[in-house]
C-alpha cells in the first residue's frame, strides 16, 4: 500500500450508503458467533470503506474490508458504523479485502482458486498475485494452466494436499488418453510423490475425471476448448440415462393415477357413498379427475 493509500480518518458512516460490489455466502454458524460477539462486547475493529460518488452524484462508500461486521451490525438493528475510510481505486480494494482475509483466516480451496482466478482476470500476473497471496510465483503459474484447462477436480486435489502440482500437469497432459494418465500415475509413485493411501485417493480422483468431466461446477471457469470425441460420448450417455429416468418416473406416476382413477369409479358407483358425499359437500373434484371419472363432469 502506498503512503496514499493510507488510513484517513475513522468516523460513522450509514450502513445504507456502503456498496458490496461482490458479497460473499458466509456459514450460518460464524456468522451468528460473529453478531453474538458484537452484540456482547461490541465491533472491535472498524470496517475499511473508500469514497465514490454514486451515479446521482451522491455521497457513497465502497466496501473494501468487513462485509461480516457489516451484515452483523445490520441484523443488530444499527444504521451507521465506525468506518476507517481509504482513498484507494477499485483495483486496490480488492487487493486490499484479499490481503486482510489472507491474514485473518485459513483460505478453503475453493476459495483460493476463485480468488486466483479473479485477480488472474483483472490483468494480474503470476508474479503480482504469488505477492499478494504468499505463493511461490511458479506454483501460481502452473495453478493457472490448471485454471485456464477447466481441470476443477486435479485442481481441488493438489489445493488439498493429495496431488502433487507436476503430477496434475501430467495427468492434464495427458488429456483423455488411459495409458497416457496411468503413465503419469505411475511416474508419480516411482519418484514417490504419490504413495499409499493419497495414490488411492488419485485414483478415484481421476476416475470421476474420467466419467463425470473435469469439473464438479464449483469454480466459476473457462470452457476448456478442447473437445474430445470420448466425453462428447460420455454427454450423451448421460443425457440418455437422465431421460431414461425421467421416463420411468412418469410411467410410474401414470400408473398411479389411474388406479386412483379406477378406484374411484367404484366408490362412486356406491350411491350411499355418494349422498355422504353430498350431505358432507364434497361432491366435486378437480377438474382434471373430474372429466376422467365422471363422464359429466361431476356426480350424476
Amino acid at each position: 500500500m502506498t503512503p496514499a493509500h493510507r488510513i484517513c480518518e475513522v468516523r460513522m458512516i450509514q450502513i445504507a450508503q456502503i456498496d458490496v460490489l461482490n458479497p460473499r455466502d458466509r456459514n450460518k454458524r460464524v456468522f451468528e458467533e460473529i453478531v453474538g460477539n458484537i452484540k456482547t462486547i461490541g465491533l472491535k475493529k472498524p470496517i475499511t470503506v473508500s469514497p465514490r460518488a454514486g451515479p446521482d452524484g451522491s455521497e457513497r462508500y465502497l466496501l473494501v474490508c468487513g462485509e461480516g461486521r457489516l451484515n452483523a451490525f445490520r441484523a443488530l438493528g444499527e444504521t451507521a458504523i465506525p468506518s476507517q475510510v481509504v482513498d484507494v481505486s477499485d483495483e486496490d480494494a480488492f487487493i486490499m479485502g484479499l490481503a486482510e482475509n489472507i491474514a485473518r483466516r485459513q483460505y478453503r480451496p475453493l476459495e483460493m482458486l476463485s480468488v486466483i482466478k479473479q485477480m488472474s482476470d483483472k490483468g494480474h500476473s503470476p508474479k503480482d498475485i504469488a505477492k499478494k497471496t504468499g505463493m511461490v510465483p511458479a506454483y501460481v503459474s502452473d495453478l493457472l494452466v490448471l485454471l485456464e484447462r477447466g481441470e476443477e477436480r486435479l485442481l481441488l486435489a493438489v489445493e488439498r494436499g493429495r496431488l502433487p502440482i507436476s503430477a496434475a500437469l501430467a495427468i492434464m497432459g495427458a488429456g483423455d488418453d488411459d495409458k497416457a494418465v496411468q503413465s503419469a500415475l505411475q511416474e508419480a509413485y516411482e519418484t514417490g510423490k504419490l504413495r499409499g493411501k493419497h495414490l488411492m485417493a488419485v485414483r478415484r480422483i481421476i476416475e470421476k475425471r474420467k466419467t463425470l468431466g473435469r469439473s464438479t461446477g464449483r469454480i466459476k471457469l473457462k470452457k476448456a476448448v478442447d473437445v474430445s470425441t470420448s466425453s462428447l460420448v460420455r454427454t450423451y450417455q448421460r443425457e440418455v440415462e437422465r431421460q431414461r429416468s425421467t421416463i420411468k418416473k412418469a410411467e410410474f406416476t401414470q400408473q398411479r393415477l389411474l388406479f386412483v382413477i379406477s378406484a374411484l369409479r367404484q366408490l362412486f358407483a356406491d350411491e350411499n357413498f355418494v349422498n355422504l358425499l353430498r350431505a358432507e359437500g364434497l361432491d366435486s373434484l378437480p377438474e382434471y379427475l373430474a372429466d376422467r371419472v365422471w363422464p359429466t363432469g361431476s356426480i350424476s
